[in-house]
């Protein structure tokens, strides 16, 4: 930061006050380190309002990234543990929350979900979240779940994946997509039943609609793999709305944790100090959001961050949205 600052000082000066100059590597390291994180967070809010002024997205999946190298041996301090809310069809982060290690996630959502505007978007979640309290915020905010089910809802998991072993494509809706590149072919198939009233737990999960299982089949030459997951939902959604779900969830590994660990280096990041795991963690996301606005370019991120860090014009352009 010291380094590309001096780089740039005369720049810089045209939007900042520095009558001392580029603050000292000492001065970065005391202010990520002291300022509250949500203030942070707070602006990333901010900052997606005005670059997304139009604010309504149709599908936010949370998950959550834990930053492995954050963690402090000498004050006893475990790696942090943050939950992301990806905006899917624009690609954009609208907030984080930081939990203490992953198995908190579940008191964390909550929390997180008050933060966003949910109305009549459709929230989707891991196994992990598969929780009733979750599902009951999800709805008390104007939202729709869409949920893994997994072994952690032991029976519900069991019942929901019996009835769809027993049951014949011509049954029920149907959906299959065949997508192909790097040497695998993917099929993904989603089947949707909307008639939930045997099912024991109907009750306990409020206003679920749909249960749904995704089957994703791939070919890799000779090797062939299935996995089947199953979901439930409390909206009447068809097949091929399912299918894009719960493609779009999974989107916020390679769109956006593999681009913090990758393009960013995040879990090389040995900043462990006060709040500077967070902050940091807060200041990539915007950096993220601010590179996707660039909708002309067709290069990767970590490509639009260099361009960014050589060309003083391309930098403005970011910083201030002028695209």
């Amino acid at each position: 930061m010291l380094n590309f600052g001096a780089s740039v000082e005369t720049w810089v000066k045209k939007y900042l006050k520095l009558p001392n100059g580029i603050p000292s590597k000492h001065t970065f390291h005391r202010v990520l380190t002291m300022i509250k994180p949500e203030t942070m967070v707070e602006c990333l809010r901010e900052i997606v309002g005005v670059i997304s002024p139009e604010g309504k997205v149709n599908h936010i999946a949370l998950d959550g990234k834990t930053i492995r190298r954050s963690y402090d041996k000498g004050a006893n301090k475990k790696s942090i543990h943050v939950i992301s809310a990806w905006a899917s069809e624009n690609g954009l982060v609208l907030g984080q929350l930081k939990v203490d290690d992953k198995s908190n996630e579940i008191t964390a959502i909550p929390e997180l979900l008050d933060t966003l505007d949910i109305k009549k978007t459709t929230v989707s979640i891991d196994a992990m979240g598969c929780q009733k309290e979750i599902a009951k915020k999800i709805k008390e905010n104007g939202g729709d779940y869409f949920l893994a089910v997994k072994a952690n809802q032991n029976t519900l998991y069991e019942d929901i994946r019996a009835f769809f072993e027993g049951l014949s494509e011509e049954e029920c809706e149907s959906y299959q997509e065949i997508t192909s590149g790097h040497g695998r072919v993917e099929t993904r198939k989603g089947i949707v039943w909307q008639d939930v009233d045997w099912l024991p737990q109907r009750e306990e999960w409020p206003e679920l609609k749909s249960i749904i299982m995704i089957e994703n089949i791939r070919e890799t030459g000779n090797k062939r793999t299935i996995e089947k997951r199953y979901y439930i939902c409390s909206r009447a959604c068809c097949a091929s709305e399912a299918v894009q779900i719960s493609r779009n969830h999974w989107g916020i590994e390679n769109s956006l944790h593999w681009v913090l660990d990758v393009t960013f280096g995040e879990d090389s990041s040995r900043i462990r100090k006060g709040h500077g795991p967070e902050n940091m963690s807060v200041l990539r996301r915007i950096a993220i959001n601010l590179c996707k606005q660039d909708k002309k370019s067709k290069h990767s991120i970590k490509a639009r961050r260099k361009k960014a860090a050589w060309d003083i014009n391309y930098l403005a352009k970011v910083i201030f949205n002028k695209f």
